[in-house]
């Protein structure tokens, strides 16, 4: 079972890479959103997708480190905050090598799984539950953890346990299996 989520909670992850639009824009769902210069099909899944947007081959890479790739065609639904390769660059030089070491793989999983939210809250969704939690929705992350939730003008914010905030800058990317939203900087857990 915890494999299953874990699983579950990186294929939402990847496919967050997979793309949308901002939060402040608006979807009509009639076009497929471009990611990394691919579209993203709502009716493939998160591996499907992920595999073809430049801009999260690191993401893609550390699932593989993590051995999650079997688990990407997962059903969910999974609500993933896809960080993007600069933001993997913004790490603290090694960061990204020491993680994809085989002796680290569990670490890797745990930051991975982070990102990754059970269920499906698109931006609406989740401007809701901002909005009833009083400016702040807490979110239980795949691995365990809390990310927060906020909104700032027209973006949506979501707060790490360090402290660490990413902006939301693609939202709303529906895959088969759940939703990604592509953010600025790779969230860690406390």
């Amino acid at each position: 079972m915890k494999k299953l989520v874990i699983a579950a909670s990186v294929s939402v992850l990847l496919a967050a890479c997979a793309g949308g639009m901002g939060m402040s824009g608006s979807s009509s769902g009639a076009s497929n959103p471009m990611v990394g210069g691919a579209p993203m099909y709502p009716t493939k899944d998160i591996v499907d997708n992920a595999v073809n947007s430049k801009d999260h081959t690191t993401l893609v890479a550390a699932v593989k480190a993590a051995d999650l790739v079997g688990t990407l065609k997962s059903p969910g639904p999974f609500t993933v905050f896809a960080p993007t390769n600069a933001a993997f660059a913004a790490l603290p030089a090694g960061t990204v090598d020491t993680l994809l070491k085989p002796e680290n793989k569990g670490t890797l999983t745990k930051v991975l799984t982070y990102h990754v939210v059970p269920g499906k809250l698109d931006s609406a969704a989740l401007m809701s539950a901002i909005n009833a939690g009083g400016g702040k929705a807490m979110l239980k992350t795949a691995s365990g953890g809390t990310l927060t939730a906020t909104m700032s003008g027209g973006n949506v914010l979501v707060t790490d346990a360090k402290g660490g905030t990413a902006t939301v800058t693609i939202a709303n990317v529906y895959q088969s299996n759940g939703v990604i939203h592509v953010v600025n900087k790779v969230l860690l857990p406390g």
